[in-house]
């Protein structure tokens, strides 16, 4: 025990990761406590898929591209690394759904696909006579009785029906995961949806009583981003994180358990020491670094899609047919490869030069991804054939910048919380002071990976904290 500190070692530098590292420093910092922070990532950067190209005066995020502003945790982190001037709201427009060749703009009232206003869901093209009268059911159904998991697909569509489920519904949320709804769990993605109507017998009607009054002024957009893009808030953390406490470009390649520590042996031959660690890696790498623990193998298991985003650069000029909106996604019932599309210089202003446009297609999703390992020159033909089928685009793009995300979105398949649940127990029980985080295990948006990085460092303390009281301050 050097100096008579604890270490905690944070295994992956990904968005959690480097959360966690800024807050313990933060806490160690300011209660004095004895405590050494070591955070280890294997590739030679931080921010894992937070990515951001600055080129020709065009802002492209080359992984998400913005997150959600009513979770407070990002915008907080942002204000605490000096960056709250940076934070812009996107810009609001019509976004549209895709179906069977045709644009529909999304009805009026739908959150997440949900209609909560009967005007535009009956007048919407999207759907046939039948199909609304179909979901219109939902009035009349009793509540989903299930005694454990089920699927978002078996959800939605014994609700809504078929066609409400496959050209709205589907699209906006295999969207957010790249996952098949209908393998997706309801109970570890969306589980408001079923409390939502356990508590008002109608998914329609609960989704109408509990959403949040409109306002008058002139709305914000919902989601926030960094006008000097998402990769600046990285390397912001990384700047304040204490000198010498970040490895780079090493693998953490197995795990010992002694007596009263851990041994972490490093794909350099190094081995260091650790009283609690935290593991903010993708589920793929934790089998292999504790190889002697066998109830980590339902990670092993656990399905990750690959997908990859597309993003292009054209003169105002070259868009002969354009679309009033910011973007859309594209239904499964729709003979196209991309997924969706964004309009980011009219969602996000600041990421073109004025007399520019940028658009950002996705390609890749459960069951369908082929298309990401074809070359860069093949992806872009197939995404400006998609496009040109909906718009008149007559020129190449400028440039454009094709990113693979190779087995990138876990996937939260029915019973992910009950298995996650028992890891966690065995762990409490084996592996005392070891502690998961990250986007493979409780939400993957940034809020969410934040949200548990501030967790696992109150997890961190209360382990250390309970186990000693040295660590309480440095004298």
């Amino acid at each position: 025990m050097s100096n008579g500190k604890k270490t905690v070692v944070i295994i992956g530098g990904g968005i959690t990761g480097i959360t966690t590292a800024y807050y313990l420093q933060k806490e160690i910092k300011e209660k004095r406590l004895a405590i050494d922070c070591k955070l280890i990532e294997a590739t030679h950067r931080l921010g894992g898929k937070i990515q951001t190209v600055v080129k020709d005066g065009f802002v492209i995020e080359r992984g998400p591209d913005s997150f959600l502003a009513r979770k407070l945790s990002a915008s907080r982190l942002v204000n605490e690394v000096g960056l709250n001037d940076q934070l812009v709201h996107n810009a609001t427009g019509k976004s549209y759904i895709l179906v069977k060749g045709k644009l529909y703009p999304m009805p009026g009232g739908s959150v997440m696909g949900i209609p909560t206003q009967i005007g535009p869901f009956v007048t919407t093209g999207l759907f046939t006579p039948f199909g609304k009268l179909r979901a219109a059911a939902d009035f009349v159904l009793p509540p989903t009785k299930s005694e454990g998991d089920i699927s978002l697909g078996q959800f939605f569509r014994r609700r809504l029906g078929d066609e409400v489920v496959e050209n709205l519904v589907e699209p906006l949320l295999s969207g957010i995961y790249a996952g098949d709804i209908d393998q997706l769990s309801l109970m570890a993605t969306f589980p408001q949806f079923f409390h939502v109507e356990q508590k008002h017998g109608s998914l329609i009607l609960g989704m109408k009583r509990s959403a949040p009054k409109p306002k008058h002024t002139s709305p914000k957009g919902i989601f926030q981003t960094l006008k000097t893009g998402l990769q600046s808030l990285v390397e912001e953390i990384e700047n304040r994180l204490e000198p010498g406490s970040v490895l780079k470009g090493l693998r953490v390649e197995n795990i010992k358990k002694n007596e009263c520590d851990y041994e972490l042996t490093l794909s350099n031959g190094e081995i260091i020491r650790a009283d609690s660690i935290v593991v903010a890696t993708q589920h793929q790498a934790v089998p292999a670094m504790f190889s002697q623990y066998e109830f980590f193998a339902p990670f092993s298991h656990m399905p990750a899609t690959s997908v990859a985003t597309v993003a292009l650069a054209f003169p105002e000029t070259a868009i002969q047919q354009d679309i009033d909106g910011t973007g859309f996604v594209v239904s499964r019932n729709s003979d196209y490869t991309i997924t969706a599309c964004t309009w980011t210089h009219k969602k996000w202003p600041h990421t073109a030069p004025k007399g520019k446009v940028l658009l950002r297609c996705y390609v890749g999703r459960a069951g369908d991804e082929a298309i990401v390992e074809q070359a860069d020159d093949e992806i872009v033909k197939v995404v400006m054939d998609d496009l040109n089928k909906i718009m008149n685009i007559t020129a190449s793009p400028e440039f454009s910048i094709v990113t693979r995300w190779k087995q990138a979105m876990p996937q939260y398949v029915v019973g992910h919380k009950d298995r996650l649940e028992k890891i966690k127990e065995k762990m409490t029980e084996h592996l005392p002071g070891v502690f998961l985080a990250g986007s493979s295990y409780e939400g993957l948006g940034l809020p969410d990976c934040i949200d548990q990085g501030e967790e696992a460092v109150k997890k961190v303390l209360h382990y250390l904290q309970a186990g000693t009281k040295e660590v309480v301050e440095v004298s």
